[in-house]
């Protein structure tokens, strides 16, 4: 049995997982996934985080992807790095560059099990600073220079890739050639308030296209957090884990302990528990209703008969949730139009659901009473576990038969 087989099942741990610390932050990026900007006075405190990084460690997850909010800024973040790295579980962490000062960036140089993702969505000030706020870029690339300067090993440029940057490419590769740093491209989910954008700055058909061909000449050594498969239907498969290991081998913890199927599907809906609960993480992991409907053998609906269902897998749940098209459709970015004209068909009475936290310097403080989760079904796994782990993509619901839609060139 080949080892993605096994992942379908689910695994008795992680192989690992992202831990948002907190929802505060310094900047206030148009597309944050969890809408973050104040700390929420409920989010686990010091003693509570070592206790799941002491579960984690009993697990023997590999590592975590900590991020926010901005990590840093939490008063005790570089004493829970110490901890998780003292205790056997690597760290990978998320970050604007606002603490990378030199002393900093020598101290990560100096410590083994780190890596880290400096956030830039633009390979200039002009267009990086639109999404990200005014002198973000070179925050970025001062912590870069720093990083380089101290010895740190590669360091991961992350990009979320948008309409404004994808002829940037290029350009995004040489910022992290000068820096001794690996590029790393995600895609733009409308999460959080990300939704609110995500009609004007999701890429156009045409730049699927072309950032598939850039994929293709260049993919072997760009990380993608396994986030872009659903355009492999173009033709040639991309290199990553084709496969949607949400609460089978990935999940989320967010700064209040609520633990999700997805980074990118902060709703009820994917609420599997609360490491707070009786029976911490483990239990949430290996037992919750959620993610044990997950895990559960799955047929491929419609989809099995699409002759693109092998490459794309119906696409990313979370996409097709929050911009209100079924979960058993086509996912709107789909490269062959179907999801297009989905979301051309939606009407006014169509519910677009919204994520449960909303921690926006703006908007009034969140509140929450947790319903349910709604059980969801997935589509069979694919073949490919390149990555084990990157970032957790929410993908692989299958597609309706439908007749062939045009798709659009770019500018259309």
């Amino acid at each position: 049995m080949k080892l993605v087989d096994h992942f379908q099942y689910g695994l008795n741990s992680p192989i690992c997982l992202t831990w948002e610390l907190t929802y505060a932050c310094n900047l206030a990026c148009v597309h944050c996934l969890s809408s973050s900007g104040r700390r929420d006075p409920r989010e686990l405190d010091t003693a509570e985080a070592k206790h799941v990084i002491d579960e984690l460690q009993r697990m023997q997850v590999f590592y975590i992807n900590i991020g926010g909010g901005e990590p840093t800024v939490r008063p005790d973040f570089w004493e829970l790095l110490d901890y998780s790295i003292d205790h056997n579980v690597g760290v990978k962490f998320s970050t604007n560059g606002i603490k990378l000062d030199k002393k900093r960036a020598k101290q990560l140089a100096a410590t083994d099990y780190v890596d880290i993702q400096i956030s830039m969505d633009g390979a200039t000030a002009a267009v990086n600073d639109h999404v990200r706020g005014p002198g973000s870029f070179d925050t970025s690339i001062r912590a870069l220079e720093n990083l380089a300067e101290a010895g740190f090993g590669q360091p991961k440029i992350s990009v979320v890739m948008t309409r404004e940057n994808v002829d940037q490419l290029d350009d995004f590769k040489a910022i992290a050639d000068k820096y001794n740093a690996q590029l790393r491209i995600t895609r733009l989910r409308p999460s959080g308030r990300g939704a609110d954008v995500w009609d004007e700055l999701h890429p156009t058909a045409g730049q699927q296209k072309q950032l598939y061909d850039w994929l293709v000449a260049n993919g072997d050594n760009i990380l993608t957090g396994d986030s872009f498969f659903h355009l492999s239907a173009f033709g040639e498969a991309l290199p990553g884990l084709n496969l949607c290991g949400a609460g089978r081998v990935v999940c989320l913890i967010d700064p209040v302990g609520d633990v999700y199927a997805c980074p990118f599907a902060i709703h009820e809906n994917f609420l599997a528990g609360n490491v707070r609960s009786p029976g911490g993480f483990q239990e949430v992991w290996q037992n919750s209703e959620l993610f044990t409907e997950l895990r559960q053998p799955q047929t491929g609906g419609a989809c099995a008969s699409c002759n693109h269902y092998d490459s794309c897998q119906g696409g990313c749940m979370a996409a097709k949730f929050f911009t209100g098209l079924p979960l058993d459709g086509p996912d709107p970015e789909c490269v062959r139009g179907f999801g297009e004209q989905m979301l051309a068909d939606r009407d006014a009475g169509t519910v677009i659901p919204k994520s449960d936290v909303n921690h926006s310097r703006s908007e009034p403080r969140n509140s929450r009473t947790p319903k349910a989760p709604t059980m969801l079904s997935l589509a069979p796994p694919p073949r490919r576990p390149d990555r084990a782990c990157d970032e957790s993509p929410l993908a692989g619901m299958p597609v309706p038969d439908a007749a062939p839609v045009a798709v659009p060139v770019a500018g259309s």
